[in-house]
């Protein structure tokens, strides 16, 4: 893109402080900010004005889920199914750690953040005990992709590098970072978080397959033979990862993808519930719901929409492959964005001042033509860390991890 082309494109979009920001720069900061905007896309910055717009929900039924009680009977069918897979090499796990600590205090990446009590104990840390659990027991290593951004992705490697990647065979972990998305104020206009630079932020874990294939990280995949992926959230501590379990059950069922699920703790509980929607598998969030469907249950007393997800899915790799290219739906998100103003000073604000784009990976659910919903106990596979006291916190995460025997 030449510079008329340049100027034209943010003209044609309203951006013409961004060429007032780029002709103040040398040759190499003009460089960085063009390639930066070339990779703009226009169509996702226009939402900004739809933000307020609510996406338009389908037909809404109850999903049930494969219980506990029920696993419980065909465990061992199921854990030995799971294993084989396993020890085939047809099982890979996808850690999504694009994030910062930031909620928790931390400027770093969130998996590096200690949890530990009388010693250091690190999320990350917790996430590879918890895989070496299952490789121990398989008696083979699971290849473990670990999507950063260019936010953490020195620091995320540099990491696991010190740590000696925390007992984890180094050849078994592929980094690779995820796309990013520019953010823009209330009126549509492009921040800057430099002179040089527009305001870049992760585009959300929606994209974490795409983002593996123009990464190159899909060909591993495809090297080893790897036929379903398990990907899950870093802040879950609790969690079992490539669980041959659950694997054991996807692939018995004979649907195409798989979601842990915990029953909810209660009917207000702020969770996604699994459902359908429109006869396939779809995710409603909590504010979604309208009282109605909160509070509906069937014969037994049970809720009706009472499993929520916990971020942790199993995917077919080949039906990943399919709907790659499928456009998402986009999450237009109020946040507050550090960005330079006109004069080159950093501004900080205190309350949401602009929009993130995101995408989000419980909308591929809906992409996929069936999926098993697998109850998990929630005390056992669900200690969330998304604030530093108070519900689902680091403090709630501690006291589980020390009711699982986790020394801390």
């Amino acid at each position: 893109m030449n510079e008329n082309e340049l100027f034209s494109v943010l003209c044609d979009n309203g951006q013409e402080h961004i060429i007032e920001a780029y002709k103040k720069l040398d040759q190499m900061g003009k460089k960085k900010l063009a390639a930066q905007v070339e990779k703009v896309d226009w169509s996702v910055v226009a939402m900004s004005n739809q933000a307020s717009l609510s996406q338009e929900r389908g037909n809404l039924q109850p999903l049930s889920a494969l219980e506990i009680t029920e696993i419980e009977k065909n465990k061992a069918e199921y854990e030995k199914t799971g294993l084989m897979a396993i020890r085939a090499s047809k099982v890979g796990a996808v850690l999504l750690a694009g994030g910062q600590g930031t909620r928790l205090g931390s400027d770093g990446p969130k998996g590096k953040y200690n949890i530990g009590l009388t010693k250091d104990v690190y999320i990350f840390e917790r996430l590879i005990c918890n895989l070496m659990e299952v490789t121990d027991k398989a008696g083979c290593f699971v290849p473990l992709y670990v999507m950063t951004s260019d936010k953490n992705h020195d620091e995320t490697t540099a990491f696991f590098e010190e740590k000696n990647y925390f007992g984890y065979p180094k050849d078994f972990v592929k980094f690779f970072k995820q796309e990013m998305a520019p953010s823009v104020d209330f009126d549509g206009k492009l921040y800057m978080e430099a002179a040089d630079s527009l305001s870049l932020s992760p585009n959300g874990n929606g994209g974490w397959f795409y983002s593996m294939a123009v990464t190159g990280v899909l060909d591993d995949v495809k090297e080893r033979g790897v036929e379903w992926l398990n990907i899950f959230a870093v802040d879950n501590v609790l969690q079992r990862i490539a669980d041959p379990v659950f694997v054991g059950a996807v692939l018995d069922s004979g649907c195409v993808s798989g979601a842990k699920v915990v029953r909810k703790a209660d009917p207000q509980e702020k969770i996604g519930v699994l459902c359908l929607e429109d006869g396939r598998p779809s995710i409603v969030e909590y504010y979604e719901m309208t009282d109605e469907i909160i509070h509906s249950r069937e014969e037994n007393g049970e809720l009706s929409y009472n499993f929520g997800v916990i971020l942790n899915y199993l995917f077919r790799v080949d039906k990943l492959e399919e709907i790659m290219n499928q456009k998402m739906q986009v999450h237009v998100v109020e946040k507050k964005i550090p960005y330079i103003d006109g004069n080159g000073n950093m501004v900080k604000p205190e309350t949401p001042n602009g929009y993130k784009f995101e995408l989000l990976v419980l909308d591929m659910i809906h992409m996929f033509e069936n999926c098993l919903s697998y109850e998990v106990v929630r005390d056992y596979e669900f200690a969330p860390i998304k604030n530093r006291t108070g519900v689902d916190s680091v403090e709630s995460a501690q006291a589980l991890l020390q009711k699982n025997g986790v020394v801390l």
